[in-house]
C-alpha cells in the first residue's frame, strides 16, 4: 500500500512497484472530481493493474481499512511545500505529523511486516558538517521541517515502542517528470521556455543535493524489499552539491539559451528559515540497502536534467501544468 501515490514520486514510485509484480493498493487524497493525480496520466496497461482508493491520512479509520489485507505500507503522502508551511503551519502538523500517527498505528493494528517512511534532507538545517550522515542534528528551519521531524520521531517511536518494522529514507532535493512549477529545476525550465530574456529566481547561493527520482525510487524499492536496515535512517542523495546559480548555468547551457537572472524576493525564504547547504552520505544505504544512486557528479545531474528538460519540452506534457503558450 502506498500513501501519496498519485503525486510526484508516488506515482514513479507506484507504476515501478507494479512493473516488479506487486499488487499495489494506491491511496490517493479524496476530491470531489474523482481525480487520481499523476496516476492519471502513467500508461493504461499499469494503470489497470493498481488498486486505486480515495482517502486521506488524517482519518485513522480511512487508514485501517486502506491498510488492511497488505504486507507492506510506503509512506510517502505528505504537504511539502516550504513557502506554505509559512502561511498554514498546522495543516502541515494535521497532515505530516497526525496523518503519520494514524499511518503508524493502522500498520501497528495490522501487523505490518515492513513499513518505509518518507523524510527529507530539510530536517538536518544547514549543514553543520559536510557531508551529511545520519547522525547530523535534526534543526528545523521551517514549519514544514519541523512536522517532518516530529513525523520522523513518531515512527522511530513505534518501531522501539511496538516493534514495528520501519525503515526511513531521508531524500535529498529530488527531481524529474511530474514535479510541480514550484520547485527550482521546473521553475527554471518552465521560464527558460517562455520569450521573456531573464530568470526570476530567490537565493542564488544555496547549495543542495539534486537527486534524479528514478535514483530515489530505486532506494525505495531497495528499502521493502530488504531485511536490513529495519528501525533506521538513510540518507538518499548523490554526494554531489550544486549551488541554486550554478544550476541556473547549466540548464541554461542545456536549454542553449543565455538570461539574465533576476532576484525575485517573493521566492526567498526569511533569513534564518534559508538552508544553505545541503550534501549527503548516503554510504549507510549503499551498506545497508545495497542502493546506490546511478546518476552522480555533474556529469550525472547534467544527463539527469537533459532527460527531465526534454519531458517539460513534449506538448502532451505541457497541458498539465497550462504551459502551451511556452516556446519552446
Amino acid at each position: 500500500m502506498v500513501t501519496g501515490s498519485e503525486g510526484f514520486i508516488g506515482s514513479h514510485l507506484t507504476e515501478a512497484l507494479v512493473e516488479r509484480g506487486h499488487n499495489v493498493r494506491a491511496v490517493v487524497q479524496y476530491n470531489s472530481l474523482g481525480a487520481c493525480g499523476w496516476l492519471d496520466t502513467i500508461d493504461k496497461g499499469i494503470r489497470d493493474q493498481i488498486e486505486i482508493v480515495q482517502g486521506d491520512v488524517r482519518d485513522f479509520d480511512c487508514m485501517s481499512k486502506a491498510i488492511a489485507g497488505k504486507d507492506s505500507v510506503i509512506h510517502l503522502a505528505a504537504l511539502i511545500g516550504i513557502p506554505y508551511s509559512y502561511v498554514a503551519p498546522r495543516s502541515y502538523i494535521d497532515v505530516n505529523v497526525s496523518g503519520t500517527l494514524n499511518v503508524m498505528q493502522a500498520c501497528v493494528k495490522h501487523e505490518i511486516e515492513r513499513v518505509v517512511h518518507t523524510s527529507t534532507s530539510e530536517v538536518y538545517g544547514t549543514a553543520q558538517q559536510i557531508p551529511i550522515d545520519e547522525k547530523h542534528p535534526l534543526h528545523a528551519q521551517s514549519p514544514y521541517a519541523a512536522s517532518k521531524v516530529a513525523a520522523d520521531q513518531i515512527a522511530i517511536s513505534f518501531a522501539a515502542s511496538f516493534n514495528l518494522p520501519v525503515v526511513i529514507l531521508r531524500p535529498f532535493n529530488v527531481f524529474g517528470p511530474r514535479q510541480s512549477l514550484r520547485a527550482v529545476i521546473p521553475s527554471i525550465i518552465t521560464q527558460l521556455g517562455t520569450r521573456q530574456q531573464f530568470l526570476e529566481l530567490g537565493s542564488l547561493h544555496p547549495t543542495r543535493d539534486f537527486n534524479y527520482v528514478n535514483d530515489t525510487v530505486s532506494a525505495f524499492l531497495a528499502a521493502v524489499n530488504s531485511d536490513a536496515g529495519i528501525g533506521e535512517v538513510f540518507n538518499i542523495g548523490s554526494g554531489f552539491e550544486i549551488s541554486i546559480e550554478r544550476l541556473a548555468e547549466l540548464l541554461m547551457k542545456i536549454v542553449g539559451k543565455n538570461v539574465e537572472i533576476r532576484l525575485d524576493r517573493k521566492r526567498e525564504r526569511p533569513m534564518l528559515s534559508e538552508v544553505d547547504r545541503l550534501v549527503s552520505d548516503s554510504s549507510r544505504a549503499t551498506e545497508v540497502l545495497g542502493w546506490s544512486p546511478r546518476r552522480v557528479g555533474v556529469a550525472g545531474l547534467e544527463e539527469a536534467l537533459i532527460e527531465t528538460n526534454a519531458w517539460y519540452r513534449l506538448a502532451e506534457n505541457r497541458r498539465f501544468y497550462q504551459m502551451e503558450t511556452f516556446q519552446f
